[in-house]
């Protein structure tokens, strides 16, 4: 297992053999996208489907390379963690704007995966899991705004023998069960975005093309190592991949290494088991427990430490030891596969967007904090927005401050250590944990 080039369920499943070539020559778009993630493919295919078609997207690696294909695969409600944490920043107004888009997510990427034929496993079925009466009353206040945002969806609170009805474990005293949610094969379903985009609308994507150099202007230019793309516009998309290209993005975010690892194929009897609805699911405290059921009777289960910041040296000992303590019946399963890498994190957990201080046609991207795969659909919309005539979202959004992060260079693990420390003890005022 590596971190740096890991194999994953996802690359060992993928359904579409696209590949896509690096860059040779100097070209001209109308927008250029660093990022061959889901918040660069999205916003590309977003932009095309407005008219903007002349879009080219770099990507470092291979599409999915970065946290877009090594998640998973949940989708979620929300758009960000702990939104009381940026009200005052945005305002009554703000934050009703951002209310009004933190639970579509799903349905685009529905919408998305209908309208393009893609073949993404979306499945039906989240659970929201707690185990004290804190959490419940969390749960139960999450209950009526999912409802109110989605009446017509079943969204129902669990408690007791009830919760056995979305999820077979005895950890949990109470459940959310959000039937508009559900998981996907996220490189699947980003695959097929990327196909639509450049079959569908014509644009451009080019594989092992790294930005080694952005100059800022009217027009912008990124050179290449074989090439350069002139632009009017451009997004920074990198994630936690960033690596100091853009100074003024790099101070805000720090990464957290999170790990990932799915199971041998197992009986249908041990499936409707773990999951009579099949889902995905995750606990609500800070450093969560999240799993879900695979199309081939697989559970692809994640976490992270739960303190201390490190990369255990045997990842499938730590994954499967973690995995049995929310599944005792587990401990004899044997896991196949077990990957992980870094997710870019801010102080107040919550997306970062905007244009860079001194360059009003340099947009980015970052800071999902580990919960991005439904988020960075809302999110590319808000961006094409921003690119655009602007949204209240918009506005609300790439309002947020920013705040650096001093000291992460150097002192990472003990600044990442310090944060879940801090989260867990603050989890305890807010009923997550």
């Amino acid at each position: 297992m590596t971190l740096e080039n890991p194999s994953t369920y996802y690359t060992m499943t993928r359904k579409y053999d696209l590949h896509y070539p690096d860059l040779e020559g100097d070209i001209e778009a109308d927008v250029v996208i660093i990022g061959g993630g889901f918040t660069g493919i999205n916003t590309a295919l977003e932009l095309a489907e407005r008219g903007i078609k002349d879009v080219v997207v770099l990507e470092n690696n291979y599409l999915g390379f970065g946290g877009s294909g090594r998640n998973g695969g949940h989708v979620m409600a929300g758009i960000g963690h702990d939104l009381d944490k940026i009200a005052r920043d945005v305002g009554p107004d703000g934050l009703e704007a951002i209310l009004k888009i933190s639970d579509i997510g799903a349905s685009i990427i529905k919408r998305r995966i209908e309208k393009y034929n893609i073949d993404a496993d979306f499945q039906h079925g989240y659970g929201y899991m707690g185990w004290n009466k804190r959490q419940a009353k969390t749960l139960q206040s999450w209950q009526r705004i999912f409802s109110q945002l989605n009446p017509d969806q079943e969204i129902t609170y669990l408690e007791g023998r009830e919760v056995h009805e979305i999820v077979g474990s005895d950890k949990y005293t109470c459940g959310l069960k959000h039937m508009g949610n559900g998981h996907v094969h996220v490189l699947n379903l980003l695959l097929g975005a990327a196909k639509a985009f450049t079959e569908v609308h014509g644009g451009r994507i080019y594989e092992n093309t790294p930005a080694l150099e952005v100059r800022y202007g009217k027009q912008i230019t990124v050179r290449t190592a074989k090439g350069s793309v002139k632009a009017n516009k451009m997004l920074w998309a990198c994630g936690a991949f960033l690596d100091k290209l853009e100074p003024e993005l790099h101070k805000t975010t720090i990464n957290v290494y999170a790990f990932n690892s799915v199971t041998e194929p197992l009986p249908e009897e041990l499936i409707n088991q773990i999951s009579a609805i099949r889902g995905a699911f995750s606990d609500i405290s800070p450093i969560i427990d999240y799993y879900r059921v695979t199309n081939e009777n697989r559970l692809l289960y994640g976490t992270c430490g739960l303190l201390l910041e490190y990369v255990p040296n045997d990842l499938k000992a730590f994954l499967h030891t973690k995995l049995i303590g929310v599944f005792p019946y587990l401990k004899n399963v044997k896991l196949d596969l077990a990957w992980g890498g870094p997710m870019e994190c801010t102080l107040n957990f919550f997306p970062q967007i905007g244009t860079l201080t001194e360059h009003g046609n340099v947009f980015f991207v970052q800071g999902y904090s580990g919960f991005g795969v439904t988020p960075s659909h809302v999110i590319a919309q808000v961006i094409a927005d921003g690119m655009d005539k602007g949204s209240k979202a918009w506005d609300a959004m790439s309002s947020v401050p920013r705040k650096t992060v001093y000291g992460k260079d150097n002192f990472r693990s003990i600044i990442c250590t310090l944060g879940k420390i801090t989260q867990q003890l603050d989890a305890y005022r807010i009923g997550r944990r």
